[in-house]
């Protein structure tokens, strides 16, 4: 626990056998309570290899339900057993899990309710060789993103992100896509809900077995992410009402 808070991680996993334990046996279990970990119907033995860490609580999807219905599951397991600040970390090894002390003492102390894990603060994107055309996306996206969205975030795409319950239960996740413009969107609802985002510098690993998505796929989630700053820039103004944030 951290200041009476129960700490909870949430690891979305999807073929992360090769990676898990290396990720698992970062974690300061000195502040740690519990550690979720959601099998997306992983082709391999990403749930076995969680059991024989003796993860606490495993749970395998009957079917692939994208990245965004991993992290659904992942929140609303968290708050069933009382987590008080849930911390997303990626098993694929891409993030260290030794942030987490940092990114759970800002919620803790009750400095901001969320934090960001930024590859994007320093160097350490293009250090830890992220491909220079993602990096350049990024880049442009995020400039956008802050301009229609009224922010100053380093970075709107990181997979590294810590919650206090009271930010999680006010946020209607559920409501958002199953797939990876997930994360945007629950960017916009928290934004839209008034609460302010802090930021961490993140060294990032980029590797074979580190998750990633193509070209074709980076492209869509470029037009998705576009997409929800407009329509949360619309909103915002009341020219036009958007579900996903009500």
């Amino acid at each position: 626990m951290y200041n009476n808070k129960k700490v909870v991680i949430v690891m979305p996993a999807y073929r992360a056998s090769q990676t898990l334990e290396r990720t698992y046996r970062e974690i300061p279990f000195d502040i740690v309570d519990e550690v979720i970990l959601v099998d997306d119907y992983s082709p391999d033995d990403t749930a076995e290899v969680a059991k024989r860490l003796n993860i606490h609580y495993v749970i395998r999807h009957d079917v692939n339900k994208g990245y965004g219905g991993n992290q659904k599951t992942c929140y609303t397991k968290a708050l069933e057993i009382g987590a008080d600040i849930v911390v997303m970390v990626h098993p694929d090894y891409q993030y260290t899990p030794k942030l987490i002390r940092a990114m759970v003492s800002i919620i803790g102390e009750n400095l901001y309710p969320v934090v960001f894990g930024s590859r994007i603060l320093g160097k350490g994107a293009l250090k830890g060789g992220m491909p220079m055309y993602k990096y350049i996306a990024n880049r442009f996206l995020t400039f956008t993103q802050n301009l229609l969205m009224g922010q100053k975030l380093s970075e709107y795409h990181t997979g590294y992100r810590a919650f206090s319950r009271q930010v999680l239960e006010t946020v209607p996740f559920k409501k958002c896509d199953d797939d990876f413009i997930f994360d945007n969107e629950m960017i916009a609802q928290i934004f839209y809900k008034g609460y302010e985002i802090a930021e961490v510098t993140c060294p990032t690993k980029y590797f074979e077995e580190a998750s990633s998505i193509n070209f074709v796929r980076s492209s869509k989630y470029g037009l998705g992410v576009l997409r929800v700053s407009v329509l949360y820039l619309l909103t915002k103004t009341g020219v036009f009402k958007w579900d996903l944030l009500k």
